[in-house]
């Protein structure tokens, strides 16, 4: 330290033993109107895996507990929580700021979808705008008193995943795949994400696992043998649920009924929400 030195390290360039490093905080203010408990984001290393499923299953299954739950789609360029709800109505707003769709159930939702006037227009936006968005859904909706929200992410490791790690008060991640060995290197690119941004990975779910015979009552593992254990394993994640392909699931989901749908599959992550 210089005998000059005026304490102001924002607007020195020496690098001495008594500078100090100023924190930056990028937390996003939540809505003044809301209050939300816990924030898990539901996240898969590519697309396709059945991530949104999962996310609508955990948040159906949170509501039948008696929580209240809300769902944020941050999966701007490929929205479709509204469609797995069956929500056709759009959301509306005030000067205090915008109120989620809620479903059948009394979930609250809000997606890209949403506020478009076709659920078919395209969204060809670049990477800040998608994230500034993603940020707006939690700073400029009026959520109420929520319990446990979900958050269905995009697949991967890029703008959005990154905003969300950065700006949200992620409590823990849920991380979806499929048998296959590619996937299984590419959700490691998740999880190690997750690690670098000190977000605790709370389980795995592995969908598509298997494919049971309605005759014979026996297992197919139609994309290969599992390895999620050994992944769970290297990376310390005790909880590991295995989701079969469910053909009456996923039609479900389609024609948006997924509130009337069963799957216990995914139990042992609503225990582990519930400690």
């Amino acid at each position: 330290m210089s005998d000059s030195c005026n304490h102001d390290c924002s607007s020195c360039g020496s690098n001495c033993a008594d500078r100090k490093t100023e924190q930056v905080d990028f937390r996003a203010k939540l809505n003044e109107f809301s209050k939300v408990n816990k924030v898990i984001a539901v996240v898969s290393g590519k697309g396709g895996v059945g991530k949104s499923m999962v996310t609508s299953l955990l948040s159906v299954m949170s509501d039948r507990a008696g929580y209240k739950t809300a769902v944020l789609d941050a999966d701007i360029t490929g929205p479709s929580i509204p469609r797995a709800f069956g929500l056709r109505e759009k959301a509306m707003g005030n000067d205090r700021g915008i109120f989620p769709v809620t479903t059948k159930t009394g979930i609250e939702v809000m997606s890209i979808n949403l506020l478009l006037e076709n659920d078919t227009d395209p969204v060809v936006w670049c990477g800040p705008v998608i994230g500034g968005t993603v940020k707006q859904f939690w700073t400029d909706v009026i959520w109420g008193n929520i319990d446990n929200m979900f958050i269905d992410m995009p697949p991967g490791t890029g703008d959005v995943p990154l905003t969300v790690f950065q700006s949200l008060p992620i409590d823990g991640i849920v991380v979806v795949a499929t048998p296959q060995d590619m996937v299984g290197m590419i959700v490691e690119k998740a999880v190690n994400m997750a690690k670098m941004m000190n977000i605790p990975v709370l389980a795995l779910v592995e969908n598509m696992s298997y494919f049971k015979c309605p005759d014979c009552g026996k297992e197919h593992r139609i994309f290969g043998d599992s390895h999620i254990e050994e992944l769970a394993q290297k990376h310390g994640i005790e909880v590991v649920c295995r989701l079969p392909i469910n053909p009456a699931l996923a039609a479900a989901v389609d024609s948006g009924m997924v509130e009337a749908v069963g799957e216990d599959g995914l139990e042992p992550i609503m225990k582990l929400l519930e400690k």
